[in-house]
């Protein structure tokens, strides 16, 4: 079985959200997941499956159609991905607060950097399927549009840290 982390892409999860992490939770066992974990009401899930990730994205993002009665993006990477993007840090001299990723499902174009408005002391560097960016004012403050970005899902290195912990213990 592989170990897999599940990002949802614009869902509101909290606890008055519409999609609750227990029910979240109850959707990955549904469609046959096992050890499944939910971390923080953000839309993050990590769990293991025989399934190709094509076939858990596609499985995970029907589910979530049905239950919003909207699309819920889903971005998927296996624990060792997962492992692989936190080690792909490029800012590690920055306090991993204000380091966020954001993951796509393709790797991001080779100009998507050029396409960036907005900048002001914000570091982007791409990465595989990822961009990373280092916010050293904090990202509330920031201007920042990047277009390569909009159909991904930003998480906080802290989150990417914790995820990729919770990956690594599922046994």
């Amino acid at each position: 079985m592989t170990k897999y982390i599940a990002l949802l892409r614009a869902a509101n999860v909290g606890g008055t959200g519409k999609i609750p992490m227990a029910d979240l939770k109850t959707m990955c066992s549904d469609a046959g997941f096992a050890r499944v974990e939910t971390y923080i009401a953000s839309g993050n899930v990590v769990f293991e499956s025989k399934a190709a990730p094509s076939r858990v994205k596609a499985e995970l993002e029907a589910r979530l159609l049905a239950y919003a009665g909207k699309p819920v993006a889903v971005v998927v990477r296996t624990a060792a991905e997962m492992a692989a993007v936190l080690k792909a840090n490029p800012f590690p001299d920055a306090e991993s607060k204000h380091n966020h990723v954001i993951f796509l499902d393709h790797r991001p174009p080779r100009n998507a950097l050029d396409q960036v408005v907005g900048l002001t002391d914000e570091k982007l560097r791409l990465g595989d399927r990822e961009i990373f960016i280092n916010y050293p004012s904090g990202m509330g403050r920031s201007k920042l549009r990047i277009p390569a970005a909009k159909s991904g899902t930003a998480r906080n290195l802290n989150t990417v840290a914790k995820l990729a912990e919770i990956a690594a213990s599922i046994s």
